[in-house]
């Protein structure tokens, strides 16, 4: 059995503060694409709250008109994140003092199951560890 609170993604663990998006989006950060998903990242001091991980999804409304369909693409990529964000986790534990920003970005304008975003997901987070 999975121990408890592995597969979530509490509210401290995403990314809204918008100094720290500015920051992500600046011009001091890096990134890696596996079509349809684009990762941007950033590695920047850790704050008093101790997490190691934030994460945010956008999807561009010029993919999709319809808000319906981009929720449905957020919730596909942050269902696919949390089934493979332990293996960062467990690597962002050799850091202790900094935190790891990251944005998934959308760049296509067709839906894709869930199985094709879980395999990008997998493939983008392997090769982010391989980087750190």
């Amino acid at each position: 059995m999975a121990a408890l609170g592995l597969f979530t993604l509490p509210k401290k663990e995403r990314l809204c503060n918008r100094k720290e998006i500015d920051l992500l989006f600046g011009g001091a950060s890096r990134s890696l694409a596996a079509y349809p998903l684009r990762m941007v990242y950033t590695m920047v001091p850790r704050g008093h709250d101790g997490v190691p991980l934030r994460m945010m999804v956008s999807v561009p409304k010029r993919c999709f008109k319809r808000a319906v369909k981009r929720n449905r693409v957020k919730r596909q990529v942050r269902e696919a994140y949390r089934h493979v964000k332990a293996d960062v986790g467990r690597l962002m534990e050799t850091h202790p003092e900094e935190t790891l920003l990251l944005a998934f970005v959308w760049l296509d304008s067709c839906l894709c199951d869930s199985a094709t975003v879980s395999a990008k997901m997998t493939n983008l987070l392997e090769r982010l560890c391989e980087r750190l």
